[in-house]
């Protein structure tokens, strides 16, 4: 799925992330991963529950296949985020990964026990930051088998 531009079946990303040069990278190194995704940016909960309702200005939008989100945005974080989409069974089967800066260890484990799929600290370095998105593609895009339609 990543490589192959004859099967160009875009994965749709939903990217919650409050700091605009984060979310930058995020899209920069999927590019540069040669990662076939149409990546959403939000910057905060409320904004990504918005986005997977289809409300506002959000009324078009694709469902995502996959969810990055960042535990702390202002209004809604991401563990408020993450306990109410959960809790709803139109949402609950997409995969959460986790990207945030907090490697405190309550953290992991409030993520995981809330439904998140895996939890990653974003490095602070920024060509580590791109290899770890690159990784995260490889894995979900190429390794993962995600389903082909459970779209609403």
């Amino acid at each position: 799925m990543m490589n192959d531009p004859s099967n160009a079946h875009f994965v749709e990303i939903l990217l919650l992330e409050d700091e605009p040069s984060d979310a930058y990278l995020v899209k920069m190194a999927l590019k540069e991963g040669k990662v076939l995704a149409h990546l959403h940016h939000v910057a905060d909960g409320r904004e990504g529950l918005d986005f997977l309702n289809r409300t506002e200005k959000y009324v078009d939008v694709p469902r995502p296949d996959l969810i990055f989100l960042d535990l702390n945005m202002p209004r809604m974080n991401g563990r408020e985020f993450l306990t109410a989409i959960k809790a709803d069974d139109r949402y609950k089967g997409i995969p959460v990964v986790v990207l945030t800066t907090s490697d405190v260890e309550k953290d992991v484990i409030s993520s995981y026990q809330l439904g998140a799929t895996s939890y990653i600290t974003k490095p602070v370095d920024m060509p580590q930051f791109v290899k770890a998105i690159q990784q995260i593609g490889e894995y979900w895009f190429s390794l993962v088998r995600l389903p082909q339609d459970f779209k609403s």
